[in-house]
Formats: structure tokens, sequence, C-alpha cells
């Protein structure tokens, strides 16, 4: 089978072939696994002819497995990361791209893997893959993704017009008089004070340093984000590196003074050394070689296959959380069973930051890294921690359980799967304007955004997802006919939000005592919160005096269940009202919770946001733009869906040790206080 035919076969937009017709190759050692190896190559994978053998970059027995394939007469790829890949978490990168770096050897379907010879071939431009690829090329551009984006920065020079020189991948000294030539050349052409010289710090490369040096230009030794050079420069000189590739994609000139599968084109200015090819392309037919059919994309989360677009667009969130956890340098406030998690959600490239426990601690810690800001648990902020973050302008970051938390209580010890994190204060305190409502302000909800958020609600509904995920899924109640079914879920009483919003109404009794009394004939379901109810918290009612407000208390229902069952909901500021909301019950806010002022709730506490809202931006704002989520699983940032993927999962939930002896504490704490009472 010619390259032309196997890339035929290949649905371009899906990235997958349809059985195993290409042959097989056989791929040995590496960071994949025997099933995500499957995923990716399926059309390589249980064939009878071989077509050639791979090895992982840096992989051992490289060169045993090079001789192999040189003895059977078949082609050797080496295997490694695609452009768009991931900083390591936890001392491993996930892989997101392969391709092949290096082939070796006689014509085979699995040229396929190869840029190079991918380019090289005829026949498979067509015209919807050269636009997909034009328009996967600007996402990359407007995202900021491909390469290594986590690296750190560099002073460079002032203003825009300064030129590159990279030389980066001076791995041996043979190349030593191509960095050579490239630097003479940016030197004849450009003032030396415009040079920025990247180069590794090796024994070989010494003599190139001290010559930049001298002529008065910037060297870099260390890493550095790609984009952050490629933005302002007005040209790249190349040894034929990847930041030479990058700056196509970016729009830049290009020199190339080494081979590569980009250079002879026709689309960058090459140095005589560098052999023209037999014909030329445009850079859009190099991107949609190089990236659509030369690359194959893995699902970090499922172990699959992805498309470019979406690692394209996993990978423009994980920069966002990137940039803004290397900016936290210590977390105050948190228990220690939520340390684990804690540190993987603010997990980035420059490790974890650092647990303390108090004022003086933390901000000893922040002031070691430039900049660095402290993520404070909002429930537990240590004594003088406010204004003395203010006197030495450390910032904090105040963090909180996100919206879908888990399946399982943060009182009985089980970590969360979402957080918030606010840098303007908590939303739940009305007394100041948190990130989430100025983000509900400010946010235009494009169409693809709230079609999001409409699939997001149908998922959360259809799979009866709340914050906690607890209990039986159905209520059986006979409500008398003709009465209006009010729930109202009980609260945690010394909890921030209702300390923030009581005003008036004090506790879980008076809430209920009000809703009565302002609906005499309806039915009221009284529902006490699941860690009050659990024995950990303050704000249980005995179930004689709720009589006297409820016609009926209901637990070991879960929360979805209730609402499918009822028509209204009242509420102080219990997340119940949103999940409420996204089932379309009306809901009476008697405080002001985040979701309340915008138009859709029945507010007795006056709030004007100053803006109305969908119920599909709401959800776009509380649930898909706010919030951090967390794969279990992989233990990486992950969308909403992903988690809600998850929590139909049972194995996933599984209750620890720690979270056992929780729960027999808050038994043994009910049955006291039933005792003594």
């Amino acid at each position: 089978m010619s390259l032309t035919e196997a890339i035929s076969e290949n649905d371009a937009n899906a990235r997958i072939f349809a059985g195993p017709r290409a042959g097989r190759l056989e791929v040995e050692g590496g960071p994949l696994d025997s099933a995500a190896l499957t995923a990716l190559f399926p059309d390589f994978t249980g064939g009878e002819t071989l077509v050639g053998l791979a090895s992982w970059r840096g992989s051992r027995g490289y060169r045993r497995r090079y001789l192999r394939a040189l003895k059977l007469g078949v082609p050797f790829l080496t295997l490694g990361g695609g452009l768009l890949r991931a900083p390591p978490r936890h001392g491993v990168a996930p892989m997101l791209s392969v391709t092949a770096a290096v082939m070796l050897g006689p014509g085979s379907p699995a040229d396929i893997f190869s840029a190079e010879r991918v380019l090289l071939s005829r026949g498979w431009e067509a015209p919807a893959l050269i636009k997909r690829a034009a328009a996967a090329r600007r996402e990359l551009v407007a995202r900021r993704v491909g390469g290594s984006w986590w690296g750190g920065k560099a002073e460079l020079p002032k203003g825009e017009g300064f030129v590159v020189v990279d030389c980066s991948d001076l791995d041996q000294p043979s190349r030593t008089p191509v960095a050579r030539s490239a630097l003479a050349a940016a030197l004849a052409e450009n003032s030396a004070a415009k040079i920025v010289l990247l180069a590794a710090s090796r024994r070989y490369s010494q003599r190139l340093l001290d010559a930049a040096r001298t002529c008065g230009g910037t060297i870099v030794t260390g890493a550095i984000d790609p984009w952050a050079l490629v933005e302002r420069a007005d040209r790249i000189y190349t040894m034929g590196g990847e930041i030479g590739f990058i700056a196509l994609v970016a729009g830049r000139d290009v020199r190339c003074f080494g081979e590569t599968f980009y250079s002879g084109w026709g689309i960058t200015q090459d140095d005589p050394a560098v052999a023209p090819r037999s014909f030329q392309r445009d850079f859009d037919e190099i991107f949609a070689g190089a990236c659509l059919i030369a690359t194959r994309y893995r699902d970090p989360y499922r172990n699959g296959t992805a498309s470019l677009e979406e690692i394209t667009a996993i990978l423009a969130d994980w920069r966002n959380v990137e940039e803004a956890n290397r900016r936290v340098a210590v977390c105050v406030g948190m228990s220690f069973w939520k340390r684990r998690r804690v540190a993987d959600f603010f997990c980035s490239s420059v490790g974890a930051p650092v647990f303390r426990g108090t004022t003086k601690r933390a901000l000893a810690a922040a002031r070691k890294r430039p900049g660095g800001a402290i993520a404070v648990w909002a429930a537990r902020v240590p004594d003088g921690l406010v204004g003395a973050a203010a006197r030495h302008q450390v910032p904090l970051v105040w963090v909180e359980d996100g919206f879908i938390r888990s399946v399982g209580l943060g009182a009985d010890f089980v970590p969360a799967a979402s957080l918030v994190l606010d840098r303007r204060g908590m939303h739940f305190d009305p007394s100041v304007c948190s990130d989430l409502q100025q983000l509900l302000l400010d946010t235009e909800f494009d169409a693809q955004l709230i079609e999001r958020a409409r699939l997001l609600i149908t998922q959360l509904v259809t799979r009866g997802i709340t914050k906690y995920n607890l209990g039986a899924a159905g209520l059986s109640i006979d409500v008398p006919r003709g009465r209006r079914r009010i729930l109202v879920p009980g609260q945690v009483e010394d909890d921030l939000s209702v300390r923030f919003n009581s005003g008036e109404i004090r506790g879980n009794l008076d809430l209920l005592s009000r809703v009565r009394a302002a609906n005499p004939d309806a039915f009221i379901l009284y529902k006490p919160h699941p860690d009050v109810d659990a024995g950990h918290r303050k704000g249980a009612i005995p179930d004689r005096l709720a009589a006297d407000f409820a016609d009926v208390i209901i637990r070991d229902i879960s929360t979805a269940g209730a609402l499918d069952e009822i028509d209204e909901l009242h509420t102080l500021t219990s997340l119940a009202g949103f999940e409420a909301l996204l089932r379309r019950r009306r809901v009476v806010a008697y405080g002001r919770p985040f979701y309340a002022g915008w138009g859709l709730t029945a507010d007795i506490a006056p709030v004007d946001r100053g803006r109305s809202l969908t119920l599909e931006e709401l959800v776009a704002g509380a649930l898909i733009l706010y919030p951090r989520y967390l794969d279990p699983v992989t233990r990486l940032p992950c969308p909403p869906e992903i988690l809600i993927e998850r929590l139909d999962q049972p194995d996933i939930w599984r209750r620890g040790p720690l979270v056992i002896s929780r729960q027999m504490q808050g038994v043994l704490a009910k049955s006291w206080k039933r005792m003594t009472s």
C-alpha cells in the first residue's frame, strides 16, 4: 500500500483508520500502554505484514531495535511527542501527541508517521484538509500552545524587532559549524543588541556563547516559552528546530541553516547548504502534513484517540491553570486530609506549593517566590492573615469546594474533585464583588459556549448530578392532589454562606417557619443538610420541631431525586437552589446566593446585579468558566464533562479507612446527642 493510498483511506477529520489494513507496526517501550497504542494505531495493529519497528526517543534497547530493523529490511521509526505537549506533573509528562521524529530505511505504509515522507508524497492535499489546517494553525496562535509553552520567562531586548538565533538543539559537536553560520548571518544582518541566542549550556556550545557575549547579544540557556519569543521577534535563524516551525505557525520570517521537514519548500529563507525540494508547498500544506497526518493525538482522560483541535482546547485550559498555579507559593488553612488533592489542583511545572499553618509561616513562604500568592481555605483563615498579607502586598487566593464536588461529604473527609478560586473574595459573601460575579457581569457568552452549557445542563439533570451525589434516587411520598410541593433544604448554620447572608433569619428552623407562614396551604418537604445529618456540623432540628412546619422530613434521598418531585424550592443560600434552576423549578431565595439577582429567582432579599442572564449563561459562568476540576483518575486538570463521566464510575469513589472512620464518628456523635437531648 502506498502512502497516498494509506492517507486516502484515513478520515482526516476523525484521525481514525478503519481496520488493520496498513500492516503491523511493532512499538517497544515508551510511555504508553498497549491499550493506548492500539487506540492510536488501529490501522497498524494486528496486521500480518510487518511494516516497521519503532522505539521511543531515549528508550533502552534503541540500538538493538534499529539493528533488528536493518536485518529484517523494514523501516525504523524513532517515536516522540508531536508539537502539542504538556509539562510533567508528578514527574511524568502526559503524552498527548505522537509522531516519528526520525524514520530510517525503506518506504512502507508506516511513512504516514513521518512528516518528511508525507510531505514528499502527493495526492493527499484535499481542500477540506488544508482549510482545517489553516483554522487549527490560527487557533494555536490564539491559544499560545505548542512546543514547550510552559518554559520560563527570560530577559529579552526592549521593544519589538529583535531576532532569535535558535541553537538550542545543538546536541552534538558536528552541528557546531551550522550554529556558527546561523549566528554569523544574524550578526551580519542585524544589530548585535537585537540578537537573542538560544543555546544549551554544553561544553561544545561554549565558544558559541562566548562569541555572542562578545558581540553584546542576549543569551538564553534555560527553558523558555517559545511563544514569548516568536510573538515579538521579527525573524528566526534556526538550525531546523521546533522553534522555527512555531515561528512559521505565528507568521514570522524564518531562515534555515539545517535541513528539516519544513525547509526547502519555498516558505523559509534557506542557507545554500540546505537542499531545495523538487516542488514547492505553502505553509498550510506543511502544517497539514506534519500535524494532521503524520501526528496522532491521545485523549489523556480516556486513553484513546483525539483530534488536534481537542488537544489544543485541553492545552489552552492547562496553560491558564499553569500560569495561575505558578503564582501560588503556599497554601494555608487546608485540612490534613485535603492536602494531597489540593496539591494536585495547584501543581505546576515549578512544583506544588508548600503548606503552612500560621500567618507568619505562610507569609515567609510566599515571599520566597517573586509575586508569590497565598491560597487560603475560606472557612479556615489564620488570625491576622488578611491584614498582614495586605501590609506586605502578598496576594490572597480564596479557595472553597466547587459546585460539582464528589460522591461523598467533605465532612466525611472525601476530597473534592472541584474547587473555586477567587482573588476578590468568595462568591457567597454579598459584601464583595467576587470573581464569579464579575465574570457573570462582563462575559459575552458566545453561541458555542451557550451550546456547551445547554448540553452540560442536560447531562447533569439526566444523570441526577448534584454537589455530593448521595442518597437513593427516588422519592416515594404521597402528596395530596392540588397542593404545591415546596422543598426547603437545610444548611450548615455556621457555614460562611449562612453567616454572611442570614440577616433576620436565625437558622434552619426560622427559615422553615417563614416558608410555612408565607405558604400555609403548600406541602412542605424539609431535607436536613447531609453534613448536619451525619453528625459533623451545626444546624440540626429535632424532628418534632421540624414537623410543626414541614409536612414531611426526607433523608437518604438524593437532592436530584427530591428536585424531580417538587414544584418550588425555598432557601437561604443553598446550592440546591442552583440545582433546582437546572431542573426548571421555581426558586425563592431568602438570602443572596451567587445565582440570585440575575432574573432567574424570586428574591426575598433585594439584590441588583445590573444584568439579567439566561440559565445557560449562568451555567456557563458558574460551572464552566469559574471552577477548577480535577480528574480523580489521572489527577489532571479536566473540564466538567470529564468529572461527570467519572461520577458514573463507582469504583473511583470507594470509601477508604479514613472516610469510614469519620462516618463512624458521625454516627456516634448523633447517638450521643440523642441520648443527652
